[in-house]
């Protein structure tokens, strides 16, 4: 008797039949709960859609967070900032424009860094005193024609010196104290100009108690101070130095004065300090790469935390986005949120006016 050759193909379709069966009954059990885990707690209920997700959010960011960096330069022409895509540096009437455009973008502050004539700059940074000098400038005009926007001064010589370090030198040495006199100087310039927040960021031991007492002695007790509590020596500073233009003007580096990367004890005990001897305020620098500085600082004296999402970091991102390696809006926010998870008040960060603008079309 003769039997007919099966089908090469039946074994693989009648495979392929029975695959489908059992996918179907596999789902079909899934959607009636008869391959349930048990499970009693389920963590993805909470984020199955956005308006659940918003309910449990525990940290938001919002345009009150932020405060926007400006650099500010001599004459009528703004100049793009090679190592930071997309930031320029500003002529005083353009930071005036741009003061106006943060506030309409609900900006609380913006904080205000001269790039300096070469030729002005000395060892000692004697330009840092004028009270004509291009950040003074720009304060007055900026509090003209804005004057609910808070104006921030950075408060350091590394702007002014030909040698591009934050203090008075020595052969090597940078001089504290010679130092601190010339920082009380300049910051009682500046609170002259307008300035409403004194931010110094040269980390000399003791320059926040002798600016307080200044500018109470002289009447401007109502001028808060910022502190650069814990400013770590970085190597994220490159293209801010690149803006200022101290990067071509540095001899050495700044481990003698600026804090190790290592140490996070030494950080609360710097912040401790300035505390005791009166800033209002105290801020981290660098930001990402210091998460964990920023939320000992926060939990334990549970003051106003800032943090200043510097150069180095912005130009990483924004440069990532530019050569299409990642999401660059979507990256801005999660680094932002990273700052309020652990536990900062505010952010200095030059994504402020486009976070601004995301943040008010979504309301």
């Amino acid at each position: 008797m003769s039997v007919k050759n099966p089908s090469p193909f039946t074994g693989h379709v009648n495979g392929h039949a029975a695959g489908d069966a059992r996918h179907a009954a596999f789902h079909g059990s899934a959607r009636t709960g008869a391959a349930s885990l048990g499970l009693t707690v389920r963590p993805r209920r909470n984020r199955q859609s956005e308006w659940a997700r918003r309910l449990v959010r525990e940290n938001t960011l919002s345009t009150n967070d932020l405060i926007w960096p400006l650099f500010v330069i001599e004459g009528n022409q703004s100049q793009d900032v090679a190592s930071m895509p997309g930031v320029q540096r500003l002529p005083i009437e353009q930071v005036v424009a741009e003061a106006r455009r943060a506030r309409d973008l609900d900006i609380p502050a913006v904080a205000l860094f001269p790039y300096t004539d070469p030729a002005l700059r000395d060892p000692e940074g004697g330009e840092a005193v004028n009270p004509d000098n291009l950040v003074c400038r720009a304060v007055r005009a900026i509090k003209a024609a804005v004057p609910d926007i808070g104006v921030v001064t950075d408060v350091a010589l590394d702007p002014y010196t030909s040698h591009g370090h934050d203090g008075v030198m020595d052969g090597d040495t940078i001089l504290n104290d010679e130092t601190v006199a010339l920082l009380v100087a300049q910051a009682m310039t500046l609170a002259a100009a307008g300035a409403d927040v004194i931010a110094p960021s040269d980390m000399m031991d003791g320059r926040v108690g002798a600016i307080r007492a200044a500018l109470d002695q002289a009447g401007y007790a109502d001028v808060q101070i910022m502190a650069y509590a814990a400013k770590y020596a970085s190597a994220f500073y490159g293209p801010f130095r690149d803006a200022v233009g101290s990067n071509v003007t540095l001899v050495g580096d700044k481990r003698t004065y600026q804090m190790d990367p290592a140490n996070s004890d030494e950080a609360l005990r710097e912040v401790a300090l300035d505390l005791e001897e009166g800033a209002d305020m105290v801020m981290v620098k660098p930001g990402l790469p210091y998460l964990d500085i920023i939320h000992r600082v926060k939990e334990t004296f549970g003051v106003p935390t800032f943090a200043y999402q510097v150069s180095g970091e912005y130009a990483m991102i924004e440069g990532a986005a530019r050569n299409g390696w990642i999401d660059g809006d979507k990256a801005m926010v999660e680094s932002l949120i990273a700052f309020k998870r652990a536990g900062a008040d505010g952010i200095l960060t030059y994504f402020a006016p486009r976070v601004a603008a995301m943040l008010k079309a979504v309301k």
